[in-house]
């Protein structure tokens, strides 16, 4: 193995840990703070990106978006971000929250034993001392977002911002992400409650690099509906000591608490720059076109009335939106609803397989639903999304993202949209879930990415669907 062209990892004896990514570019990480101890390359590898703001990404390895997971790992990482924020709420911790956390921590920690894990965990459903609202950022962290509300019974409501701009509705609260791809975000609460009163807001974001985004949210929010306390929820927190100082002179200025939560907190410093010239995986032979079997799920999950949307060229979207994903903001009473539809699509999705090696994949900020339905559909099951991300890809030994598919986003035909790491072989067939119906056309060139060898069925699955169609087509 060379190491000087892999994304490796190395510790030194102050406890510093240095990764080296694509010659030259060296990534130094010192934890601070790491509640659960988990070892940080069961969290994370480091890749390249094409990007003169920032070369380097930590590529997230239970996040569910480059790479594939288990998809109940990616659930219970949003759980253990709950228990952290239940333990911050609460002064007491339950008793029986203690008696499973060292089993979720294994689990977390080894990767093995994340469904049973996480079962566990949703069965407790934890009380907070008072109603909180959770809010995710798109479109990373909508099912971390989601996943770290629906931990909770009583007295939370989610909602996720989004990229979309819906037809004849102002945003609940809009601001900006300056380092982003797509600094856009929009925040639609159907009801007021979900984001106004006084009670706790949690943000949560997969990485926080500077906490800029959380800055502008807040203030955003505190405009309209100011409150005491804030808390910022993160896999990761990288903070300089200078952020940190921003968030206390913001707590100062607004009179109020900030409380950030993460699994891991440290600091990183960069040297260099990654030698960008590295091939790209590229498949060899070619193969027959797979078959498409396109499936409508009819009636299975509540839709919303009246969620037009527009894209980024001006494109009229009349499909509607799913209730249950949180874009509108939900409560106990969806989830009940949700939970129902998901175990219904599961239940008509694993008597579609033709496979024992399935990979599911969410489309863009339309996460956690797909996750959830995939974690119910038997063995053999990996989970990923496609993004708006673009991320450098090599075939160096060690690097994590080989392979990059680039495709127009069915939802915004102004939008590049990719899929990492499809590799012949690797895979039977794939199940590539969409919110809802797109214009006619909008997924060729999605499904020509997905072609060439790398699975032997593709299914199209519509979730938001208002008519039924489960033939081939």
């Amino acid at each position: 193995m060379n190491n000087n062209i892999s994304s490796l990892y190395s510790q030194s004896k102050n406890g510093t840990s240095t990764y080296n990514i694509l010659d030259g570019l060296a990534v130094h990480v010192a934890v601070e703070h790491n509640p659960f101890q988990l070892p940080l390359e069961q969290l994370f590898e480091m890749a390249a990106r094409v990007n003169p703001k920032r070369s380097f990404l930590f590529v997230s390895k239970v996040l569910g978006k480059h790479l594939a997971v288990n998809p109940y790992q990616s659930l219970l990482s949003g759980a253990a971000l709950s228990l952290l924020l239940y333990r911050e709420m609460n002064t007491e911790m339950d008793s029986e929250v203690e008696q499973l956390l060292p089993g979720l921590i294994e689990a977390m920690s080894s990767g093995v034993g994340v469904a049973g894990a996480y079962e566990q965990l949703m069965r407790l459903k934890l009380k907070l001392p008072e109603p909180v609202a959770f809010i995710g950022f798109a479109e990373t962290a909508t099912a971390l977002g989601h996943s770290m509300y629906h931990a909770f019974s009583e007295g939370a409501t989610y909602v996720h911002t989004t990229r979309h701009q819906i037809v004849g509705q102002q945003p609940f609260i809009q601001f900006e992400e300056e380092h982003s791809h797509a600094v856009s975000h929009r925040c639609y609460a159907r009801e007021a409650r979900m984001i106004a009163g006084d009670h706790p807001i949690v943000l949560v974001d997969d990485e926080i690099t500077t906490g800029k985004t959380a800055l502008n949210i807040i203030r955003a929010i505190h405009e309209q509906h100011p409150r005491k306390a804030y808390y910022v929820a993160s896999l990761l927190d990288w903070r300089s000591e200078d952020n940190v100082r921003r968030y206390a002179e913001l707590e100062r200025e607004l009179g109020i608490a900030i409380t950030p939560i993460s699994l891991v907190k440290g600091q990183i410093e960069v040297e260099g720059k990654p030698d960008l010239s590295h091939p790209a995986y590229v498949p060899g032979g070619t193969a027959s076109p797979a078959p498409v079997n396109r499936i409508e799920l009819e009636n299975v999950f509540e839709l919303l009335e009246n969620t037009q949307s527009v894209d980024g060229a001006g494109v009229l979207h009349n499909g509607p939106f799913m209730m249950g994903t949180g874009r509108f903001g939900i409560d106990e009473q969806n989830n009940r609803r949700t939970a129902a539809g998901i175990r219904l699509a599961a239940d008509i999705l694993r008597r579609q397989r033709k496979g024992r090696r399935t990979l599911c994949l969410g489309t863009e900020e339309f996460m956690y639903i797909p996750m959830m339905i995939s974690a119910e559909m038997g063995e053999g099951i990996s989970y990923h999304s496609t993004t708006r991300s673009p991320v450098y890809r090599a075939v160096d030994s060690g690097y994590p993202i080989r392979t990059g598919h680039t495709f127009t986003s069915p939802e915004d035909s102004s939008v590049t949209n990719y899929v990492y790491n499809l590799i012949p072989d690797v895979y039977d067939e794939v199940f590539v879930f969409l919110e809802r119906q797109v214009p006619e056309g909008n997924l060729d060139t999605l499904i020509d990415s997905l072609q060439g060898g790398m699975f032997r069925q593709i299914h199209i699955v519509i979730c938001g669907s208002t008519q039924l169609n489960q033939g081939g087509q």
